[in-house]
């Protein structure tokens, strides 16, 4: 049992000694490299031609986000002359040049691997981007009557001149720059067409599955815009501007208007890329950096088509043969319908034994929704208590919450409003469930709640029962297809206990004593409880016990875990170590990382589960935690960590690992100078790619009613 006090929150974390600044790797950096990653799986020509066509556009989407959350971050410390150095001992502007240099050869890396393999080979089979002036006089007959009826009429083309200043540009729009020459007077003026967001991206010709782009639509039809009027000349550029950076808030009267007011907010945030074509004239590129106020690094020369992440409406096409085969998530064994199609009491699972789910693999429809779904309508459970963090447009999670207050049940949702990107859905998801009745918290001032929890109180014959889910990944029925995640279902009643606490301390708004049982949290006793196993782990190691640490997470950034982790390493600790994005940490540094190995596994799914294995001189401890190893998550987010202790589940967490330590086609290993290496089976090694085997142990599983 641990008592909390809040003396104990300050952060434990602290600027590492300048001698000690080589030993990490820059984040900003290592971010980078994890995207040149994805890329990589566009040019795996044994790929179908939609997953090489997908991976490009997520390597679009992962880079806008960096420019607005971490170039944003940068460009707001150099603004506010903050000179500070980062654990890899670079200043702001040393950071922003080290982007710079790194970003152009992946721009220019990325359209190579799409005009020169990914799109011809979507041609060959069928799917084709089409310049406009490429097409025949019926198709353009045909994208002339498409402009008419539903481009002309949302138009409005913004001149500059004396009288009309320099329109605004909104984040991530994509826009034309016009020149035009007024004949009476033979003055050349600056025009801006926002190409509409509200419509398809690509346009699809008649015949087959042919598109061509809406800016070039547009384009072809500019004198219908600018009437009596001569045009010269139009070329496509693309604004990114800066998103909110982690900061530690200060207390706010009214936390929802706070966050309605900074959406309204990032709109006019500062511009921190212009993204141009190579063909764009320098006196148009000049005068668009000027009214911008962005500087010469900040322009980026780009092949068309700009905005890569409008491919997703390509790669989503209804072309099943240029994709991989569908993966349908199966019904965990215990949870599947019997034959008569009757579907078991979770409860009634649950109660008799912890069940571990993995998505997508195993699925969150016939899982956590449904646990939430009959919840909501037993007349047995007197309460139910979430976390939401992200959440689907249209949530049958949410949806449960709100039958379930409709029915009179006790329902309390601690809702982040400050989950990035995501804050205007989550405001309408917390309107909704006051409406509904929800007692509705948004959790402690100046930390984001990014634990996830759902906690359900029955009533049973021998009184109240909680019956509790603790996940690496978000009530959201969307990414669960998508994302790799784990998550627990418990009938134990101290981790139940420790929920209620861990709820009561976030509806309250308090940081104030806790006392608990199983869970780690953080900011309280999470950074505490993991140093503590390293060091356990040295100790054993050095008494001869024999000491081994597994840690899978998305990223490795807290410098103090890494000094940990280079401590247990120096001593011969066996340490490997799975990170999906961000790696600081150096292996195989002579008398410091040799016994650490670092991997990464890039596949058709994203990994983000993170399971924590501290071997303890074989009494082994299994971890899930919805935190990576960051400092964000340690001192500045409410996150939980939960033992798996049933023998049977830490067999199944211990073959996950074991599979993705031994994938040899989708995993990367990282090198002491920072860089990448992609794995191959050696001659006469098996082929292992982790993904797939865990696809076929699911089905497996599930035909074997295990």
């Amino acid at each position: 049992m641990t008592t909390l006090d809040p003396r104990t929150l300050a952060p434990e974390s602290g600027p590492e000694p300048a001698a000690e600044e080589s030993l990490l790797l820059s984040r900003e950096l290592s971010w980078l490299e994890f995207n040149r990653r994805v890329l990589h799986e566009a040019e795996d020509a044994g790929l179908p031609a939609l997953e090489r066509l997908k991976f490009v556009a997520i390597f679009g989407a992962n880079l806008d986000e960096f420019f607005m959350k971490r170039v944003g971050g940068l460009k707001l410390q150099l603004a506010g002359g903050v000179d500070k150095r980062s654990p890899d001992g670079r200043t702001p502007a040393e950071q922003l040049r080290a982007i710079t240099d790194a970003v152009r050869p992946l721009y220019v890396h990325q359209r190579s691997v799409l005009l020169e393999q990914v799109l011809p080979e979507l041609t060959r089979q069928g799917v084709e981007l089409v310049r406009y002036r490429a097409t025949s006089e019926p198709e353009r007959a045909h994208l002339a009557r498409f402009f008419d009826a539903m481009v002309f009429p949302i138009l409005t083309p913004l001149g500059l001149d004396t009288s009309h200043p320099f329109p605004f540009i909104s984040n991530l729009s994509l826009s034309l720059a016009v020149a035009v020459r007024d004949p009476s007077s033979a003055e050349v003026r600056f025009a801006r067409v926002k190409v509409p967001q509200s419509l398809p991206r690509w346009i699809q010709l008649p015949d087959g599955f042919r598109f061509v782009a809406l800016e070039e639509v547009i384009a072809e039809s500019l004198e219908r815009l600018f009437p009596g009027q001569e045009l010269l000349e139009s070329y496509a550029f693309r604004v990114t501007r800066a998103a909110d950076v982690e900061r530690h808030e200060e207390p706010d009267d009214d936390l929802l208007e706070s966050v309605q007011s900074e959406l309204r907010e990032r709109r006019f945030a500062s511009v921190v890329r212009l993204e141009v074509v190579p063909d764009m004239p320098q006196w148009m590129r000049s005068l668009l950096a000027d009214e911008l106020e962005v500087e010469p690094a900040d322009v980026y020369e780009v092949r068309r088509p700009l905005a890569t992440r409008d491919l997703f409406q390509l790669a989503a096409l209804p072309l099943p043969e240029l994709k991989e085969r569908p993966w349908r998530p199966v019904a965990p064994a215990r949870l599947a319908p019997a034959a008569d199609g009757r579907e078991p009491d979770p409860f009634k699972v649950i109660a008799q034994g912890d069940l571990l789910v993995h998505h997508p693999y195993d699925s969150f429809a016939g899982s956590v929704q449904r646990f939430l779904q009959v919840a909501a309508a037993d007349p047995a459970v007197l309460a139910i208590k979430q976390t939401l963090y992200r959440t689907a447009r249209d949530s049958a999670v949410v949806q449960a919450l709100i039958e379930a207050a409709e029915r009179g049940k006790q329902v309390a949702v601690l809702v982040e409003l400050k989950a990035s990107f995501d804050e205007a859905r989550n405001i309408e998801w917390a309107e909704a469930l006051e409406g509904a009745g929800a007692h509705v918290a948004y959790g402690v001032v100046g930390y984001k709640t990014h634990a996830k929890i759902s906690m359900v109180v029955r009533q049973e014959a021998h009184g109240l029962r909680t019956y509790t889910h603790l996940a690496t990944g978000n009530y959201n029925t969307d990414t669960a297809e998508l994302y790799t995640d784990l998550g627990l279902f418990t009938a134990d009643p101290a981790i139940g206990a420790d929920a209620a606490k861990l709820f009561n301390l976030l509806t309250s708004g308090h940081l104030g004593e806790i006392a608990l049982e199983r869970l780690l949290v953080a900011p309280v006793t999470m950074r505490r409880g993991i140093l503590d196993r390293i060091e356990r782990e040295i100790a054993h190691h050095r008494a001869g016990a024999g000491g081994r640490i597994i840690a899978k997470m998305n990223s490795l950034e807290d410098a103090q875990i890494v000094a940990a982790l280079y401590q247990a390493s120096a001593v011969g600790v066996p340490i490997d170590l799975l990170v999906r994005g961000v790696c600081r940490l150096r292996p195989g540094l002579p008398d410091r990382s040799e016994t650490i190995r670092v991997r990464s596994i890039v596949g058709r799914f994203l990994e983000h589960a993170r399971i924590f294995y501290f071997g303890n001189a074989g009494r082994p401890e299994y971890f899930l935690s919805s935190a990576d190893w960051m400092a964000r998550n340690l001192d500045w987010r409410v996150e939980a960590m939960v033992p798996v202790a049933a023998p049977e589940l830490q067999e199944e967490l211990a073959a996950i690992l074991e599979l993705q330590l031994a994938d040899n086609c989708k995993a990367w290993e990282l090198a002491a100078d920072g860089s990448w290496r992609q794995l191959a089976p050696a001659p006469g090694e098996p082929r292992c790619a982790s993904q797939e085997a865990l696809m076929e142990r699911a089905l497996s599983r599930s035909a074997r009613g295990l």
